[in-house]
């Protein structure tokens, strides 16, 4: 079994900036055992809590965020100290879409073959976009917004 397979653990500050941005900084050792690149998809447990994300490179500093929903899951909050574990994560990215978003891309095949050529993040974007909105009126105008922006997006390269 190789390295990367095995969780890697170490200890860091949840770090803060801003009003709400959270995210936890990644030893550059353990971005080298990990090996595949130096922005890897990977699956982090904070207190028990495992959550998907993608390494990113802030200031220099490969950081990993860590959202208010996660903070909450994992009854964590900004400036503790946690024991982190990392590993790489191999698994195929799927984006539960809502009702909405299946009924769009059904019926309009330059929306569902724009969508489909999209990024596991971009796609996780229009989701939350339909289903975080809490009244009729903004989800109405988030389901045109995203149809738009999925019909536009082949005639705007």
């Amino acid at each position: 079994m190789s390295e990367t397979e095995n969780p890697l653990r170490f200890r860091t500050e949840i770090q803060t900036a801003g009003k709400t941005a959270t995210g936890i900084e990644i030893p550059p050792d353990v971005i080298t055992k990990l090996g595949t690149s130096k922005k890897p998809a990977v699956q982090v447990t904070l207190k028990g809590y495992t959550y998907r994300s993608t390494v990113a490179v802030m200031g220099g500093k490969f950081m990993v965020s860590v959202s208010a929903d996660v903070r909450e899951k994992a009854g964590v909050a900004g400036g503790e100290t946690v024991d982190v574990q990392i590993q790489l994560d191999t698994e195929p990215r799927e984006v539960e879409l809502p009702p909405q978003l299946v009924a769009i891309l059904s019926k309009d095949a330059e929306a569902k073959a724009n969508f489909e050529k999209l990024s596991y993040s971009k796609k996780k974007v229009h989701a939350l976009a339909i289903t975080t909105a809490k009244t009729a009126e903004t989800l109405a105008k988030r389901i045109a917004k995203v149809k738009a922006e999925l019909t536009r997006s082949a005639t705007d390269k």
